[in-house]
């Protein structure tokens, strides 16, 4: 590789003449590769002169698979300033390229001059959704110096109002200008909403009228930064209508093409408009980050690539802030999603790493058995002393939630190693097996409690408190099922009264349970989402509900007409859920034999881009469905299905009655596990 470069210098001067060189960059280092899914992209030299600045690249590709690089590359440097691609050798550009026999293509680029004053740079290959990045080129020798975290506070004074933390409307409105379905190729975009203080969360749809205007309501518990997305492949290029709203706004959008003829997102009101910069600034976070998400090392290895990634972001939101002229608000939210993100990429790689030492094998008789491949190691995993480098986060800061990615990170803390080993060392009895008591239950409840403190380096801070609540909320529905088995349990007349006394008493009930997570959530505005939960759900006295209205329900009540009579249980599934495969082939059997009852029928709903749906869903619906009810739908509509039944993530399931009614989450049924059993209780229930 060296002697390629040489070449290539030798053969630039050739070329140049005259031409002036004043930096060249041997080996130069790099922050992040993005959108190079299956390799790795990188610089191997760069050389500055007067007329031309060149770059040698190798791109590490699977071998026999295609890629291709455009003529509209450019570099980018600190001040934002691009510098087109003139000519490639090595390469074609704009023609899909087969990756040789070895994996690696070398190839060199040349653009226009960037001055001798730049010290960093990214290559971008094109303007396009999945363009190849490479962030931060500089040479190693060049210092890269960042304020820390505590100096960009100092440096840009910004305090969140009182009412931050507040639960109201949010109105969304706007036009595409120049929108017509065909060209655009989409007719409806969707947004998914992460709110950390709920247990579900659904699919939101924006109908983009014939004019192009759009509208939509959402309900925030906080402030959220969001986006709408294209629910079908656009085809002017114009894909998200990116957003941030405070909770109580009208955020009113123009979407229009800007100078250079792409469609642009313009703000006029509200606090989209007062952090527009932010929005649109090309920080890239989860690029910076991705490195660490997917690293296969040792723990204490991962810490020290967690360094070099802090580093990196710190670098980043430093240029990007200064070059984009961010205001102090603008900053600390920069700070607040750069945080999240950090947070989520290192506890990505503690799950993955666990799952690596630990993993799962199916044995002849369909049981699972979990292995141990590094006990050493795996033991690292669950010690919380290694999480230091967590600890670089304000987990106390309102902003972390404003982020998409929070709601990740914060399932990750909430089951990480460390805290799912003490929950286990309280529970466990000496044989091995776990007893349950209401002692028990409690000393697990503030030793959880505890050690999410010192995961995240506070007791009690906003994460901590935020993962009691996801912990009390995952859990309510079968406390509340359990509360219902203790009057009966108490009219047992077979069974002494002290007996009867010590059942009830330590039964995860909701009397029992929910006062325990109460006195632990003394975070003010946590402790007022744990009450309204408990109040909503405590009012859901009916078991089934009428189908709700809105897009999507009468593709629900043609199924339902087709089945009078009987109990339905609808799987919402996808070709690209490996679980919902997973969950389907694994239960063929057991389908064969609840398709010979009369009382029950089970439905299998997918989206597909088309009705139709695709030809690999064809043949796996011959292959593992044939002769059962199945429905494909548009993706939009699938998505309609989502938002009406309020759900995201699949398979999903949902129950109705043979009156058409709705069956109430806690006690429908959760898909064929149980499915005689839950069968059985939920007819008893309803009659």
């Amino acid at each position: 590789m060296k002697k390629t470069f040489i070449i290539a210098l030798l053969t630039l001067i050739s070329m140049t003449g005259q031409a002036k060189t004043f930096k060249t960059i041997k080996a130069p280092k790099t922050m992040a590769c993005a959108n190079v899914f299956q390799g790795e992209l990188k610089a191997s030299g760069v050389i500055m002169t007067d007329t031309v600045t060149t770059i040698h690249f190798t791109m590490q590709y699977p071998k026999g698979q295609y890629f291709r690089f455009v003529k509209e590359s450019y570099l980018k440097d600190e001040n934002g300033n691009r510098y087109p691609l003139r000519s490639a050798e090595g390469i074609a550009l704009d023609t899909w390229v087969q990756s040789l026999e070895s994996g690696v293509t070398e190839f060199t680029m040349h653009f226009e001059p960037m001055p001798k004053h730049v010290q960093i740079f990214d290559f971008i290959e094109g303007d396009g959704r999945n363009a190849f990045i490479l962030l931060g080129i500089h040479d190693k020798g060049t210092a890269i110096k960042a304020p820390t975290l505590q100096q960009f506070y100092a440096n840009n004074h910004y305090t969140l109002p009182a009412d931050w933390l507040k639960t109201d409307s949010v109105t969304i409105r706007g036009r595409i200008e120049g929108y017509d379905a065909e060209r655009f190729g989409f007719t409806a975009m969707e947004s998914y909403v992460y709110d950390v203080t709920k247990k579900n969360n659904g699919t939101l749809l924006i109908e983009i009228e014939p004019d192009g205007r759009f509208e939509k309501q959402i309900q925030l518990s906080y402030p959220m930064k969001l986006s709408f997305y294209a629910s079908e492949e656009s085809k002017v290029g114009f894909y998200e209508i990116p957003f941030f709203a405070r909770p109580g706004e009208t955020i009113d959008i123009s979407v229009r093409p800007n100078e250079q003829g792409r469609y642009e997102c313009f703000y006029t009101n509200g606090s989209s408009h007062d952090v527009e910069r932010w929005l649109k600034s090309d920080l890239r976070l989860q690029e910076l980050s991705r490195a660490l998400n997917t690293f296969e090392g040792n723990f204490n290895e991962a810490n020290l690539m967690a360094d070099q990634i802090w580093q990196n972001m710190l670098n980043r939101i430093d240029m990007i802030s200064r070059r984009d002229h961010f205001t102090p608000m603008e900053v600390h939210l920069a700070l607040g999603e750069m945080q999240s993100i950090y947070a989520l990429a290192l506890m990505d790689y503690a799950m993955y790493h666990e799952d690596r030492l630990s993993p799962w094998k199916e044995n002849e008789d369909g049981s699972w058995t979990q292995l141990v491949t590094d006990s050493v190691e795996l033991q690292t995993v669950r010690n919380v002393n290694n999480y230091k480098a967590l600890q670089r986060v304000d987990f106390d800061n309102p902003l972390l939630l404003m982020s998409h990615d929070f709601y990740f990170t914060l399932n990750r803390i909430q089951f990480a190693g460390p805290v799912r080993k003490v929950k286990q060392e309280v529970m466990e009895a000496e044989d091995g097996t776990f007893a349950y008591d209401f002692a028990k239950r409690k000393l697990s409840i503030d030793k959880s409690n505890v050690m999410l403190g010192e995961l995240t380096g506070k007791p009690d801070n906003l994460t901590a408190q935020l993962c009691m609540l996801n912990d009390m909320q995952s859990s309510f529905d079968l406390w509340r099922q359990n509360e219902v088995a203790i009057p009966i349990i108490m009219a047992d007349t077979t069974i002494v009264k002290e007996q009867r006394d010590s059942i009830a008493a330590n039964t995860e009930s909701v009397s029992n349970m929910y006062p325990l997570y109460l006195s632990a959530l003394i975070h003010p505005y946590v402790r007022q989402k744990a009450e309204e939960f408990y109040q909503i759900r405590m009012s859901q006295t009916e078991l089934t509900t009428p189908l709700p209205e809105g897009p999507g329900a009468e593709i629900i009540r043609d199924v339902i007409a087709k089945y009078p009579g009987r109990y339905l249980m609808i799987d919402f599934w996808g070709m690209g859920c490996g679980p919902c495969r997973a969950a389907i082939q694994s239960s063929k059997a057991l389908r064969a034999e609840i398709a010979k009852r009369d009382d029950v029928k089970l439905i299998f709903i997918a989206g597909e881009r088309t009705a139709e749906g695709s030809e690999a869903y064809k043949k796996y619906v011959v292959e593992w469905l044939a002769g059962e009810e199945t429905l494909c739908v548009s993706n939009d509509n699938f998505r309609r299905l989502q938002e009406l039944l309020d759900f995201s993530g699949i398979p999903h399931y949902e129950t109705f009655t043979p009156d058409g009614r709705r069956v109430r989450e806690d006690i429908q049924l959760h898909g064929l596990h149980n499915f005689d059993f839950e069968l059985q209780s939920l007819k008893e229930k309803l009659q």
